[in-house]
C-alpha cells in the first residue's frame, strides 16, 4: 500500500506548510483535514452505509456518512467529492457545508449532499462498506436518537441535526 500524505493545517484551517504521513503521530499544534458527507435524496430519504465488520472502529455499524482524509494538495471540496465517489459511487457536486469540528489533531468538515441519483446505483467500497440502505426521514430521526448511530458522528453533525429539529 502506498504511503498516504496529507497537508498539515493550523487549527484555524490555514495551511501550515508541511506534510503529514498517515499512521505517523501528528505534531502538537498541527491538524489534518477530514471531510464527511451526509447524503440525502431529493425524495427526503437519507443514505446509511454499513461499515465492514473488519474495520478496527465500529465494524458492522451503520453510519450516516461517507468520508475520509484529504490527500496532499486537496481542499475540502475536492476531498468530499472524491470520498463520496469512492465510498458510494455517487458523483455529485451539490455540497452544502453544515458543520466544522476540531479534535485533538483533526479538522472535520461536514457536508450535506442532496442528490437525485438512482438509489440502486450505490457502489460499495471493498474493505470499507458491506451494505447500504436508504431510510425515510422519520426512520433517520429515530436512528440519530438511538444508540445505533456512532456517537462521535452525531456530535460532528450536531449543528445540522439541531437546525433540522432531529435531536430529542
Amino acid at each position: 500500500m502506498p504511503m498516504e500524505l496529507w497537508d498539515a493545517y493550523f487549527s484555524d484551517g490555514s495551511l501550515a506548510g508541511g506534510e503529514l504521513i498517515r499512521g505517523k503521530p501528528i505534531p502538537a499544534g498541527l491538524y489534518h483535514l477530514v471531510c464527511e458527507v451526509l447524503v440525502r435524496h431529493t425524495d427526503g430519504d437519507y443514505l446509511l452505509m454499513q461499515r465492514d465488520p473488519q474495520k478496527p472502529n465500529y465494524g458492522g455499524y451503520y453510519e450516516a456518512t461517507a468520508g475520509g482524509s484529504a490527500l496532499k494538495g486537496e481542499d475540502k471540496w475536492v476531498c468530499v467529492r472524491r470520498e463520496l465517489w469512492e465510498e458510494t459511487g455517487i458523483l455529485d457536486d451539490s455540497f452544502l457545508e453544515i458543520g466544522r469540528y476540531l479534535s485533538r489533531d483533526t479538522i472535520y468538515h461536514a457536508f450535506l449532499c442532496t442528490t437525485d441519483c438512482d438509489k440502486d446505483s450505490v457502489i460499495l467500497q471493498e474493505g470499507e462498506t458491506i451494505s447500504f440502505k436508504w431510510v425515510p426521514e422519520s426512520e433517520f430521526i429515530r436512528f440519530v436518537n438511538s444508540g445505533e448511530m456512532i456517537d462521535i458522528q452525531k456530535v460532528r453533525y450536531q449543528d445540522y441535526f439541531e437546525k433540522m429539529g432531529y435531536l430529542r
